[in-house]
């Protein structure tokens, strides 16, 4: 057994948890469960695997959502960062932050049917045999996840070179301290979701329309030279965006764009640093007061 299939698991279970750690663990455990079945014939080691990974996903996902219901404040994913633009739209589409957030509204069986189906286009055959249900069953809980996600399903912007020019201007309007130029890239109804999971300084609720988003982030922006920071552009999952790094080179936030009809629509600002860790050392700087004397 090789590692080949090790990007498909992790695909699978990232999507599941909306969390790197979490996704790896699993794909891990899978491979260890493999290991020590070795004697056991498997004709179709990719099917094995992935009904294995999405088993222990399933299982993960059961007790995060319990933990999930006591987070302080919005619940983000753990983002994934690309120096480039991903070459599939539909694989921005599945992976993207706007999705995972969604999908936090499905149990984690109907999560699982339909990620396995809708994202990697599994056959109900072997989707029932991994939520351990039947294959009409399985359509229909594919059904009703549809249903549930239907008005909400988000759509972006097609062309990448337009959405990265239209961060750009994003960040230099923030940057010069330009409140039209930032509110004229902002949707009318834009959201900024902030996830410091009471550890980092962040909004304790998800802000609201483009003239108060773009006066709290004029409020940070024109604190950059002073603090020191370094805003880079990067890809996170699938979308433009910035990645946040103080003087020593360490992560302080992660921030995801959602573009849509030619104005950014979402803002995901991740602060939490048990979410970046993955991602390289973390920085103090963005945390509370308490946290930050803690890790000293």
């Amino acid at each position: 057994m090789t590692d080949d299939l090790r990007p498909l698991l992790f695909s699978i279970a990232y999507r599941m948890l909306g969390s790197v750690a979490e996704a790896e663990d699993v794909v891990q455990e899978a491979y260890l469960r493999r290991a020590s079945s070795s004697d056991v014939v498997v004709e179709n080691e990719r099917a094995f695997m992935t009904t294995v990974t999405s088993r222990l996903a399933i299982d993960v996902l059961r007790s995060a959502r319990v933990r999930r219901e006591t987070y302080v404040g919005d619940w983000l994913p753990e983002p994934l960062i690309e120096p480039e633009a991903p070459a599939a739209a539909e694989t921005e589409e599945s992976v993207s932050l706007a999705m995972l957030v969604l999908l936090e509204r499905l149990n984690p069986v109907e999560r699982a049917v339909f990620v396995l189906r809708d994202s990697f286009d599994l056959g109900f055959d072997q989707i029932a045999g991994t939520v351990d249900r039947s294959e009409d069953n399985c359509r229909q809980i594919l059904s009703r996840a549809r249903k549930r996600v239907a008005d909400e399903r988000p759509r972006f912007d097609a062309d990448p070179g337009e959405r990265r020019t239209l961060a750009a201007r994003f960040l230099a309007a923030a940057r010069e301290g330009d409140l039209e130029g930032l509110v004229a890239v902002l949707a009318p109804d834009a959201v900024l979701i902030g996830d410091g999971g009471g550890i980092a300084r962040s909004i304790p609720h998800a802000m609201h329309g483009a003239p108060a988003i773009a006066r709290a982030l004029l409020a940070f922006y024109g604190q950059v030279d002073t603090l020191g920071v370094t805003l880079e552009p990067v890809w996170v999952n699938g979308h433009p965006g910035f990645r946040t790094v103080d003087s020593d080179g360490r992560i302080v936030n992660v921030m995801g764009l959602d573009v849509v009809d030619g104005r950014i629509a979402s803002i995901y600002s991740m602060l939490n640093p048990e979410k970046l860790g993955h991602l390289g050392e973390t920085s103090t700087l963005g945390l509370r007061p308490s946290q930050s004397a803690r890790r000293r």
